[in-house]
């Protein structure tokens, strides 16, 4: 099985969500998405494949996301795409859909 990982290793639900995948036996490709920023429809699929909106995947406690409240879905994402942080950690995506692991045992549904 295949599965990629949108990582920070300083996270640590990152890395136990990484854990978990690696326990499991699946491929993962690791995206630093830190360093490597998705493009607002690369942000657009993966959240829709996983039935999630973008205002759900804010992570509000970055000084960044504070003017984003009740902004539209079109706006979260330029803002994620711009500024990556601004992603929650980690999003697991394999075959079966798409999870965030938070909790990182989450991700356990599209093994």
């Amino acid at each position: 099985m295949k599965a990629r990982i949108w990582h920070n290793p300083r996270c640590s639900k990152s890395r136990e969500t990484l854990a978990i995948l690696q326990d499991a036996g699946a491929e993962v490709e690791i995206v630093e998405y830190l360093r490597t920023p998705p493009d607002a429809d690369e942000l657009a699929r993966v959240f829709a494949r996983g039935g999630l909106s973008p205002a759900q995947v804010l992570r509000k406690s970055e000084p960044g996301a504070k003017g984003l409240t009740g902004a539209d879905d079109a706006a979260i994402l330029a803002a994620m795409a711009a500024d990556p942080i601004l992603i929650e950690r980690p999003l697991v995506e394999t075959e079966k859909g798409v999870r965030m692991g938070r909790p990182p045992e989450s991700v356990r549904e599209i093994l």
